[in-house]
């Protein structure tokens, strides 16, 4: 038995995708131990690893905390938590050192601890990874690096790095693991062609194994699953025109609002809708007909490996190239959110649900995504590295 640490980040999207992997390496005999913040402790411990509770500064979002949308402060979140919570690691784990670490593209902590102990590492990608050209591919939309607060960012960066003693700068460090499991369907990877794949492996959408998932009942109608994920989710006005858009229909609606909604500003909701401030989400997508989604990785991941067809409102951050994929790839359509009106918004979701087109390309999607392995995978590639 092998003694594996995972290195998380204290955000759903940013754990949600690992637990199995957790599980998995569970079953096979292995002794995980997962770092990350108390508000996950109960997630991680029904994927029958340990936690180990570490203080982050990253928003909790069980505290209503949210992310800001300014890019260059939401970067350096996760380098300030990497600062934080690596010294943690050294004293929590000095007398029970692991044998391999494991970590999120956010766990800057969990590459930095396996360079100093000299142990396998490998990185569990909940997103697309970058490809050869990426920089210059990317380089519109990463334009803010080159202005002040971006330059400076980068600089405390690789200040960090240099204090311990890590030969590589920035982009190398956060961008370029050793090795990697990208856990999302490799048809959501833009230029996939271009991936190294000596290095990354995409395995899929881990789904099969998440103990911590619900089930839901079978409709007596055609469901309708919403969620904006959980950021950027303070949008009561976009909750009440879904439930607009779809009066009069006979559908059923699983509406996912977070934390920062009130259910009581949607005003009267009628039974037909069922309002959840946190949504078994997976479970729902079993059952579903289209899913009105923010795009996020996880979402999209969820709708591809249940092939249900998607109307994609994206928020903020990756959202928008997802959304743009989901439409290349033939499963939904993207409605921009200044143009997500009700009558826009019913349009959408009734040509996705009854478009006998879009329902062979999620079907297809949804057996591709499925036949990459998954969680058996990811730890198969970790065991490799163990050797």
């Amino acid at each position: 038995m092998s003694h594996i640490l995972m290195v998380g980040v204290g955000a759903h999207g940013h754990t949600n995708p690992h637990l199995p992997v957790m599980t998995e390496l569970v079953a096979r005999g292995h002794r995980v131990t997962y770092a990350n913040r108390e508000s996950f402790s109960a997630m991680v411990a029904a994927s029958g690893a340990t936690p180990l509770v570490v203080d982050s500064p990253l928003p909790d979002e069980s505290a209503g905390q949210q992310w800001p949308t300014d890019p260059v402060a939401g970067m350096r979140l996760f380098l300030d938590e990497g600062r934080a919570v690596l010294p943690q690691l050294v004293t929590a784990l000095d007398r029970d050192r692991p044998d391999a670490v494991l970590y999120d593209i956010g766990g800057y902590a969990g590459r930095a601890l396996a360079h100093r102990w000299d142990l396998p590492l490998l990185q569990l990608s909940p997103s697309i990874v970058g490809w050869e050209g990426y920089e210059q591919d990317m380089g519109d939309a990463l334009a803010f690096l080159d202005e002040p607060d971006g330059v400076a960012y980068r600089n405390d960066f690789d200040a960090w790095l240099a204090e311990l003693g890590i030969d590589l700068d920035w982009a190398a460090f956060s961008g370029r693991p050793p090795r990697c499991a990208a856990l999302v369907p490799e048809a959501m990877q833009p230029h996939a062609e271009r991936v190294d794949h000596d290095v990354v492996t995409f395995v899929g959408p881990a789904l099969d194994r998440r103990p911590h998932q619900q089930e839901w009942p079978e409709p007596d109608r055609p469901l309708l699953v919403v969620s904006l994920g959980s950021a950027y989710n303070d949008r009561p006005q976009f909750f009440r025109d879904v439930i607009t858009a779809m009066d009069g229909l006979d559908w059923r609606i699983a509406m996912s609002v977070g934390r920062h909604v009130d259910p009581a500003e949607l005003g009267e909701v009628p039974d037909t809708v069922a309002v959840w401030s946190w949504l078994p989400q997976l479970a729902a997508l079993r059952h579903a007909s289209a899913f009105v989604t923010h795009a996020g990785m996880g979402g999209c991941s969820e709708g591809l490996h249940e092939a249900v067809p998607m109307v994609a409102v994206p928020q903020a951050v990756d959202q928008f190239g997802n959304a743009a994929r989901l439409v290349e790839l033939g499963v939904g359509e993207h409605l921009p959110a200044g143009e997500a009106t009700p009558l826009r918004l019913r349009e959408a979701i009734l040509r996705v649900s009854g478009s006998p087109e879009v329902a062979a390309r999620c079907r297809e999607q949804r057996e591709r995504a499925r036949a990459a392995g998954g969680a058996r995978a990811a730890a198969d590639i970790l065991e490799g590295l163990l050797g």
